[in-house]
């Protein structure tokens, strides 16, 4: 009896020096899983600023269209809110590079079927990433994405 508890605590404490190897690995593991989480919230976010900065140069260029596009700017401004990363884990100058916007349609109609594309793609985009996000930032991120579908939807470009 003392022989099979002997070896079963020998056991044990074998089990518990390996456990005390691993936590450097596993410290390394959660500091990789947050830069990826903090890498992949700032291009989300990033494709939200682009997003809301195309908003802007429509309604600057077409300023009646501001009932009908203000609430979808506003609330692709509050994606990007939501996406960005906290201020500790920001991977560094990228996070304020400025969007680029493309040229706006002097036509209102084709500015706003520019725009439904611009939804449509960043959502797909977002879509895209929830396979590789952790589980709290994928439940977000399919969020945002159906919000910018439906978006797409509301400014005409739905199937």
């Amino acid at each position: 009896m003392l022989a099979v508890t002997g070896a079963a605590a020998a056991g044990l404490l074998a089990g518990c020096s390996d456990a005390g190897g691993g936590q450097g690995s596993a410290a390394e593991a959660r500091e990789t899983a947050k830069r990826a989480e903090a890498a992949l919230r700032e291009r989300t976010s990033a494709a939200s600023r682009a997003l809301v900065a195309q908003y802007d140069a429509v309604l600057a260029m077409h300023p009646s269209l501001r009932d009908r596009l203000a609430p979808l700017r506003d609330q692709s401004a509050q994606h990007d809110r939501a996406l960005a990363a906290p201020p500790a884990a920001t991977p560094g100058p990228a996070a304020t590079r400025p969007p680029s916007v493309s040229s706006v349609p002097a036509d209102a109609d084709d500015a706003v079927k520019q725009l439904a594309d611009a939804e449509r793609r960043t959502s797909d985009a977002q879509l895209a990433a929830v396979a590789t996000a952790p589980p709290e930032l994928a439940r977000l991120l399919a969020s945002v994405a159906a919000s910018g579908a439906g978006h797409a939807y509301l400014l005409g470009g739905g199937a």
